[in-house]
Order: structure tokens, then sequence, then C-alpha cells
């Protein structure tokens, strides 16, 4: 189950990758459509921000994995596995109780938008559970790595530094 929950977390970073990539794209043509050709678009602005909101989402649980958040060690743990291993576990029970508040209350906007039939206010008029689907589905997702995380660590081998930075995670 680790290692599907893992495979999952980098297949969506791999796809905020892309997102990332095409929002570059279609800001490109906006900028060249606007100036160049004094034909702006109705479409790149909305777009472009569905693309970044739902990126942001789904790269948070490979960020998790692989260890690339930021650190700030406030009790020296340098030669202290077990003390390591409970800070850590710390760490992701805070991150998992954020993430299930999170994926909770953004279902149940998510809920809330298409029992009201709420859309943007712009010339697209976007639904909105469009965009607010990608709390509960990127916090969701970041709730199993951190569980795939905690049993990384507690299984034997898997707490020799493991967010000593980059990388697996020791796993």
């Amino acid at each position: 189950m680790i290692r599907i929950i893992d495979r999952i977390s980098t297949w969506m970073a791999r796809l905020s990758a892309w997102m990332f990539f095409a929002i570059g794209l279609m800001v490109t043509w906006e900028v060249v459509t606007r100036k160049v050709f004094n034909a702006p678009t109705i479409w790149v602005d909305e777009t472009a921000r569905f693309f970044q909101v739902w990126a942001v989402y789904l790269a948070a649980a490979h960020i998790l994995k692989n260890r690339d958040m930021i650190v700030v060690e406030i009790i020296p743990v340098e030669g202290h596995p077990l003390r390591r291993r409970l800070l850590d576990s710390i760490t992701l029970a805070i991150v998992g109780v954020f993430s299930f508040v999170a994926m909770k209350y953004g279902f149940d906007i998510l809920m809330e938008s298409i029992r009201m039939g709420r859309h943007t206010s712009t010339m697209l008029g976007v639904p909105k559970w469009m965009t607010e689907s990608s709390i509960p589905a990127g916090f969701g997702l970041l709730l199993a790595q951190v569980a795939a995380e905690f049993v990384k660590l507690w299984r034997p081998g898997g707490g020799d530094g493991a967010y000593a930075g980059g990388g697996e995670g020791g796993a």
C-alpha cells in the first residue's frame, strides 16, 4: 500500500509539473496575443489560476515524500535516532491533523458549491466545484502520504535521519 501511495504522489507531482509548464505557455500566449495582436483572450487568466491551484495541491504529497519542505530544527536530534523518530512522528501527526481538517472542510465547501450551483464571477463562469475539489483531493493525498511516511518512519531502519534533508526520506 505504501508503494501505491508513493507512486500516486509521484504521478500527481509529474502532472503538477506539466500543469506549471502549461501555465507558462498560456501566459506566453496571452502576452503575445495582447501585446502583438492587440487581441487579449478571455480564458487565459482563469485557466492559468485553475491550473495553479490544482498543481500546488497535487504536488504537496510528493514534497512530503521527498522531504523537500522547510524544516526548522528547534530540538537537537543529531545522534539521537529515537528522539528524531518521536519528533518526526509529532510533525507528521500535526501535518496529518491539519490535512484531515482541511480535507473535511474543503469537502463540505465543495458539496455546498455543487448543491448551490456556484460559478466564478468571470466571463467564463466556471463552476466553483472545479477548483474547490482540489482542496479535498490534494489534502486527501497528503493525508495518505502522511500515513505512509509514518509507517516508513517506524519500520526497522526507517527512522535513520528521515527528515535530515532531501532524497527519498531514508525509506
